[in-house]
């Protein structure tokens, strides 16, 4: 019954979304008209750099055909094959230096200067500029590898470190991603986890204080405590303090702040078994949101406010978990400050409560999707923090 409704059929359109047209969906709906036109214009000027060796050979035969014999448009030889170097393959970068050459030989035969000294010291010169440039063409491509290499390696890190969950885990639909910030980058300090166990899936999203590698020793110490803990300790309060020590533990064995990080905000939620609740406890992080199969929107703050993770030496207080109905047909989204603090242009941050009231989605996936454009129109493509989403629905 979830899926039924005007917003179902429109497949969660934001408001002001434009139309889809109803033979193609909308899972991918059309660009904004500027986003639109400044794809175009980063095309166009694409196909115009990669065409710009071919237009100065052809700008330096006019020249040497338009002006006396003393005006050389040598410069325009020599910079053809510089500019393919980086842009064209080897084959392409030889046969422009090729063809530079056997422009110059052409002209100056034709124009019968080729055996004048400064004609020759002219296609010596372009000669070896052509050949420089195959070397560095050579050079750019070694370097694409070892960044494709670099590329590789950060993409079996984040693998290793944020696994994606199963598309279906202890009878509930899950979907998770992660958005980094920093182009090519694909790990920071968010982290979310997925453990089912005996009393039921437990879930965790959180996010290590700074960048760097420190976070990302820190997501891999509380990933790896948190899957121990859920499978071992009796109550959600349990896992939250064994996160604690492993923290505290790993802090005492790295010297300096900028070895580890200091804290981790952070939500655990566990989901038991044919039970309809969710049972939270929220550690300084930004309260998950809980969307109803009829479109309606409920968050989930805690009742009593805590300090993150590994600020334990601050003050002593038990946790508690805190229980809400999670029925069927319902969708549990747990989110980083990526999300939340999102801005855009005027410096207004994005709202995810406004944002998905009045919406409904057939998949934890289609809503993270969603999410994901909805965040990069609003903030212009440019995030200032990753972003990690963990959702959970109850068929």
């Amino acid at each position: 019954m979830d899926d039924e409704g005007p917003d179902a059929r429109a497949g969660g359109r934001l408001p002001g979304d434009p139309v889809p047209d109803p033979g193609l969906g909308d899972e991918v709906p059309p660009a904004p008209r500027a986003l639109r036109a400044a794809r175009r214009r980063a095309a166009a000027g694409h196909r115009l750099v990669r065409a710009l060796p071919v237009l100065l050979i052809v700008l330096a035969v006019v020249y040497d055909l338009l002006t006396p014999r003393y005006f050389t448009a040598g410069p325009f030889y020599t910079a053809a094959p510089l500019i393919a170097a980086p842009l064209y393959s080897r084959r392409g970068t030889v046969l422009t230096g090729a063809a530079v050459v056997a422009v110059v030989i052409a002209l100056q035969t034709s124009l019968g200067v080729i055996h004048y000294v400064d004609s020759i010291t002219e296609l010596i010169t372009i000669a070896t500029v052509a050949v420089l440039a195959v070397l560095v063409n050579a050079f750019v491509r070694r370097t694409d590898e070892r960044l494709a290499s670099t590329r590789e390696i950060a993409e079996a890190a984040q693998r290793a470190v944020l696994p994606q969950p199963a598309s279906r885990i202890g009878g509930f639909e899950i979907a998770a991603s992660y958005e980094a910030a920093q182009a090519d980058a694909f790990i920071g300090g968010d982290l979310y986890a997925v453990q089912d166990s005996a009393r039921g899936v437990r879930l965790l999203v959180g996010d290590v204080r700074g960048k760097g590698m420190g976070a990302v020793a820190a997501v891999s110490v509380v990933i790896g405590a948190f899957r121990e803990a859920a499978e071992q300790e009796a109550t959600l309060e349990a896992v939250a303090h064994r996160l604690e020590r492993a923290l505290a533990r790993e802090g005492t064995r790295r010297d300096g702040l900028d070895a580890f990080e200091g804290f981790t905000t952070a939500v655990l939620a566990e989901l038991p078994h044919g039970d309809g609740v969710v049972r939270l406890v929220n550690r300084g992080h930004p309260p998950p949101l809980l969307l109803y199969g009829d479109g309606t929107l409920r968050p989930l703050p805690a009742r009593e406010a805590a300090l993150p993770l590994g600020m334990g030496e601050l003050g002593v207080w038990p946790d508690r978990a805190e229980e809400a109905p999670f029925p069927g047909g319902a969708t549990l989204l747990l989110y980083t400050d990526g999300l939340s603090e999102a801005r855009d242009a005027r410096g207004e941050f994005y709202d995810p409560h406004a944002r998905l009231t009045g919406r409904v989605f057939r998949h934890p996936a289609d809503l993270l999707r969603a999410l994901a454009r909805d965040v990069r129109r609003h903030s212009g493509g440019g995030m200032a923090d990753d972003m990690a989403l963990l959702a959970v629905r109850r068929p």
